[in-house]
């Protein structure tokens, strides 16, 4: 295939602007990012109620891998989703992700045994992939301009879903009890039908444009390697801290905070980020991102009081620093397939942590779960050596 074939290719992924706007549309980009506030809210929330959940179901803190792992593992079908994404175009998986993911989150409150908790959380974990490389096709699609500021804007609401859903629910559980969590999936419902006209129709992959494999797998193997790192950290911190707050005699609502805490900061680092990958290019906030949870995920464990939350909050900010730039490299890494680009960077990334989360849950015991923040810390650190050597190409 020549170059100037695969410019075709290319440009006939990138669906049109709306045909009242030269630039992105600020009422249909909003629209977007609040269904992803929904979605990631709704999909995201199970360590607020964690501890709740076990005590009700009579598990032992062992289980809380075990069940993080299911919520996630269904991350890894990404890739797929988001390779059907870009054949069929139009807007459908991430309509059909976010009714999944809101129903699965909405009935997890009233599981009567682990096996039925279980499949609500791969159902919700399902519907979550579906989701996202659609949704974030369509928001690269929207925008002109830019990029790093706005895709990170995006996903700011997202993030913002997923750190205030678990207090939300945590208040929710404690007031009216767990099965009183139905109520999250009502604005889900709500805002769908106006998903049909918030999304662009994306314009399907055109037919025999092929995916340069030999070209991709060096930096895609890289980002995949750096991401499953973070998102273990990331993943394995909003676990077990509600955990371990709770084994200390804290209440669930508390634990839950912290959570939001960690999140909060992450939706201003995410922001900041995007600015700075415009500007200065995205290889030192990788490794700045990478240093920062290698310092700080061990000493959360044994902080006191109020220093729990700053500790959590700056972790955040650097943890999340890199949300919006490997997104759009692992999109720039396969520019003839972007949405399948999203999946592989984000959704294998989550799936393969959910193995390391699922792996750690079983070193914990009954009343001590610090050694989880020592691997991550670990696992962080380990994540520098990728960012070192990803190709240059795509970090400018």
């Amino acid at each position: 295939m020549t170059k100037s074939q695969n410019e075709t290719d290319s440009q006939q992924l990138e669906s049109q602007p709306p045909k009242d706007e030269g630039a992105v549309s600020i009422a249909h980009f909003s629209g977007m990012t609040w269904a992803h506030f929904l979605n990631d809210g709704a999909a995201n929330y199970l360590p607020g109620v964690l501890p709740a959940i076990l005590v009700s179901l009579g598990e032992p803190v062992k289980v809380a891998g075990v069940l993080m792992a299911a919520l996630t593992i269904g991350q890894a079908i990404q890739p797929f989703t988001g390779w059907l994404a870009d054949k069929i175009g139009g807007r459908i998986l991430l309509i059909l992700g976010l009714l999944a993911s809101s129903i699965g989150g909405a009935l997890i409150g009233m599981a009567s045994n682990l096996l039925v908790l279980v499949f609500l959380l791969l159902l919700t974990g399902l519907g979550t992939a579906t989701f996202h490389p659609q949704a974030l096709a369509s928001i690269r699609a929207m925008v002109r301009s830019r990029h790093g500021f706005l895709v990170s804007a995006f996903l700011v609401g997202g993030e913002l879903g997923r750190g205030v859903w678990p207090t939300l629910a945590s208040i929710l559980s404690v007031h009216f009890g767990l099965k009183s969590l139905w109520v999250i999936a009502i604005p889900a419902m709500i805002t769908t039908p106006f998903l049909w006209r918030w999304a662009p129709k994306l314009t399907p992959r055109a037919k025999g444009a092929s995916i340069h494999w030999g070209e991709h797998l060096r930096p895609i193997t890289l980002l995949v390697a750096y991401r499953s790192a973070r998102s273990f950290a990331t993943n394995g911190l909003v676990t077990f801290v509600p955990v371990m707050w709770f084994l200390r005699g804290g209440s669930l609502v508390a634990g839950a905070s912290i959570i939001t805490t960690y999140i909060v900061g992450g939706t201003i680092g995410n922001l900041s980020g995007g600015n700075l990958a415009d500007r200065i290019g995205k290889r030192p906030l990788l490794i700045a991102s990478a240093l920062t949870g290698a310092v700080l995920f061990v000493p959360i464990v044994y902080m006191p009081g109020y220093l729990i939350w700053i500790t959590a909050a700056v972790l955040g900010f650097g943890m999340f620093l890199t949300a919006s730039t490997t997104v759009l490299i692992g999109q720039d890494i396969f520019p003839e397939n972007r949405a399948m680009g999203s999946g592989i960077s984000q959704g294998l990334s989550r799936g393969m942590s959910s193995v390391l989360i699922l792996a750690i849950g079983f070193l914990v015991s009954r009343n001590d779960v610090s050694i989880v923040f020592w691997i991550m810390a670990a696992a962080s650190l380990v994540s520098v050596l990728p960012a070192l050597v990803l190709p240059d190409r795509f970090l400018h």
